[in-house]
């Protein structure tokens, strides 16, 4: 496919290495080649660890599983500026990418290849993956072979991926030439799988900077048997810093294709652009940059690219360059140079995707993309295009400086925006950790904006009188005024506290991300906005009612100073009683129950308390502990006796297949029922998790790390948990955790 520059050369000399047995000898000293994965394996994909659309996943493959996301480096079997063998021992490089055609066409190399095979030609045991030549009928306008050759001589030749020729789509092409592509390379797809012969198959996704051509492609070709689907033509996108366009393909791509296989963005190879795409669901990247840039004395680096011609120090001190300088390195031959050059690349590029890969386990790869949307202005406005959303509402009010100036770009969504909502309903909420300040950017994470939409769809108030807005102070606010609102708890008053990221009701007072913001102390001082509290209070359901601010910046004084702003007579505390109201707003809003069956389960329960006043367990009336709120990030978990209460409380059809009703939250219907097959029922009542290809349904409400409850055909209980997926996902992976069961229900 389209590999990011013509890298091989067809008449370079061929500099292979001496081999007398059939089976190559790996040296393993520093690693052992990999096993084989599994027969049944064989092609799957599976998620171990997600942050929204950002996964960890693991690609099975005859030489070994591949983790994600990777870079696949590009080798050209000619010219070799790192060995092959060196990246699998030396770097732990999993996988690298070469061209079939190259070796086709190269009659010495297709000789070895088709004796001995591609691994053995490359003197490398790792995952192979091969381009096709599709990239090279764009640079040179056509290519020999035809479409069942390239995908039989792939086969023959012992590749883990193999490429189907499909038809390249140039960013300039008219409408009518793209869909032309598209159409050809669908009709192209089934015979490249049928002559691949069971080898592994990428799929490309074509369309150009058509989001219908894009769509069709990404939805037609997921019905086709392929093991990964490559992003195309974005080589050009790329070449002149095109990345709104590269954004917007991303996503109107991966909102429509099936989610159980990796997404390769092909010829990407420059690490300034991992962190946004990985966060919006890239996988795999393959790069010849490394090589590239080295020959013409250019570094990559995570910000951009930097000449060595005008530096003095390295940018970033990578082992590659350790002990000598940029004008000894300038010094040295071109050969020399340009090898040492190429390592630091490579070094960097590999540095940057652990950074990535880190981020995604810490939950904070959008806060990773927006620190890099930085340090480049096409990426800037890139970044800025994709998280300021017209149609979007719940964070208009926050809009701010350089984002509120991003409307001004003069780019009308259009067709692409309803692809932001993919990415906003994957992600997770509540999560553990802090919400880091990033400037206005920090609004519009779509893990705060997924909170907030959640918190407008189910909140519902139990108080019938004026409101009461507590600002000046960031969390914990309990600390501050925890026995002022015991008191106010006799009253009618309803109780927000004023965060940056929106309006808080009190019953959720440690909720993540509201309670968990880092940031300095003017975003906490700032004087109340009265139009923009009567905004946010009207989406929570509120309107016509007074509003009375109270800055709780200084405590001294601070009951009396408040039962006199309110003109009342300090009341008693009632702490169950405020502690109630908390265990309303949680069951309401994290396990979507009806706000009147919450406060009948709630009704004269009794709670044992953390030594920092917080809610450990609630017990009913009847003595049965029903939940435990989470102190890490607020949130709630079940115990038996709650799961089976809720489970009681449904009253809704047992969900069949997998029906996406559009995104929403459908308050009041409970937590989520997944429906698992016979096969699997004894295991989870012996508490073992869901695993995926054994569910018949789910709910569409369903959405990562929310309470779930598992039930059998007949829609009895038999376990509860926490879910790790999607409802796409849910639906199409047949590898991989679906539900973390917490306790089974024999």
């Amino acid at each position: 496919m389209n590999l990011a520059g013509n890298l091989f050369s067809h008449t370079a000399t061929l500099n292979l290495f001496d081999s007398g047995a059939n089976k190559v000898k790996w040296n393993n000293k520093n690693r052992p080649n990999p096993n084989p994965c599994r027969e049944q394996d064989l092609g799957k994909f599976e998620v171990t660890t997600r942050d929204g659309q950002s996964r960890l996943g693991r690609l099975h493959t005859n030489h070994g599983i591949l983790n994600t996301p990777c870079l696949l480096p590009v080798i050209n079997p000619n010219i070799r500026t790192i060995e092959p063998k060196e990246m699998w021992e030396k770097y732990g490089i999993e996988a690298l990418i070469t061209n079939s055609y190259v070796i086709w066409k190269h009659e010495e190399l297709r000789n070895k290849a088709l004796e001995r095979g591609v691994h053995e030609l490359l003197e490398y045991p790792g995952v192979i993956m091969t381009d096709s030549g599709t990239f090279q009928s764009y640079v040179y306008g056509d290519v020999e072979v035809g479409v069942r050759e390239i995908a039989d001589f792939q086969n023959k030749i012992g590749v883990d991926i193999a490429t189907m020729l499909d038809v390249f789509s140039r960013p300039d092409m008219k409408y009518s030439e793209v869909k032309n592509a598209v159409d050809e390379t669908l009709m192209r797809a089934q015979e490249s799988i049928d002559s691949a012969n069971g080898t592994m198959m990428n799929g490309p996704i074509q369309g150009g900077l058509f989001p219908d051509l894009r769509e069709k492609s990404a939805k037609e070709m997921s019905n086709f048997d392929f093991a990964v689907h490559p992003i195309g033509g974005i080589v050009p996108i790329m070449e002149n810093h095109d990345y709104k366009d590269l954004v917007k393909i991303m996503l109107a791509v991966k909102s429509n294709l099936t989610p159980n296989r990796p997404v390769h963005m092909f010829g990407c190879g420059h690490p300034m652009l991992f962190p946004m795409l990985i966060a919006m669901g890239a996988d795999l990247f393959d790069s010849a940059a490394y090589a590239l840039f080295a020959r013409d004395g250019r570094l990559l680096t995570p910000w951009g690219t930097e000449k060595i011609a005008e530096l003095e120090e390295w940018p970033i001190l990578m082992p590659s360059v350790v002990g000598i300088s940029p004008q000894e390195v300038r010094g040295l031959n071109k050969e020399e140079r340009t090898e040492i050059l190429a390592r630091f690349n490579l070094e960097v590029t590999l540095q940057e995707l652990s950074r990535c890969r880190q981020a995604i386990r810490d939950g904070k790869i959008w806060q990773l993309a927006e620190m890099r949307s930085h340090q480049h202005p096409s990426l800037r406005e890139a970044f800025l295009w994709l998280i300021t959303n017209p149609a979007r509402s719940s964070m208009e009010p926050l809009i701010l400086d350089d984002v509120s100036a991003s409307r001004e770009i003069g780019d009308q969504r259009g067709d692409w925006e309803s692809s932001w909502d993919w990415l906003v309903y994957s992600q997770t909420s509540p999560r553990t950790g802090s919400e880091s300040w990033g400037g206005p950017d920090t609004y519009h994470r779509p893990q705060i904006e997924l909170a907030r939409r959640r918190l407008f769809a189910r909140w519902v108030s139990n108080k019938p009188g004026d409101v009461i807005i507590f600002h000046g102070a960031s969390a914990p606010w309990r600390d501050r005024i925890g026995h002022l609102t015991d008191r106010l708890a006799n009253t009618d008053y309803e109780i927000f506290v004023l965060t940056p990221v929106g309006l808080l009701p009190w019953g959720l007072e440690d909720l993540n991300p509201w309670a968990h913001v880092e940031g300095p102390d003017w975003l906490w001082n700032r004087r109340p906005d009265l139009q923009w509290i009567q905004r946010e209070l009207k989406r929570l359901g509120i309107e016509d009612r007074k509003i009375i601010t109270f800055d709780i910046s200084n405590t001294e004084n601070l009951h009396e100073n408040m039962f006199k702003k309110l003109g009342i007579d300090e009341v008693d505390k009632n702490q169950n009683k405020r502690l109630i109201g908390q265990m309303v707003d949680k069951l309401t809003v994290l396990c979507n129950l009806d706000n009147s069956d919450a406060q009948s389960i709630c009704y004269d329960a009794t709670f044992t308390m953390s030594r920092t006043e917080r809610i450990r367990n609630m017990i009913d009336k009847e003595g049965r502990h029903l939940f435990s709120p989470r102190l890490a990030e607020g949130g709630i978990s079940l115990t038996a006796d709650g799961a089976k209460l809720l489970h009681s409380k449904r009253n809704l059809v047992i969900p069949s297949g997998f029906s996406d009703e559009g995104f929403n939250f459908s308050p009041g219907q409970g937590p989520a029922w997944i429906v698992v097959n016979d096969d699997a029922v004894p295991f989870i009542k012996q508490g073992r998790n869901v695993m995926n290809g054994f569910v018949l349904g789910a709910d569409p409400w369903l959405r990562p790390n929310e309470n779930i409850l598992i039930v059998d055909k007949e829609g009895d209980l038999i376990g509860f948990g926490r879910s790790s997926t999607t409802l796409s996902e849910i639906s199409s992976f047949k590898k991989g955790i679906a539900v973390k069961t917490r306790e089974g229900c024999p």
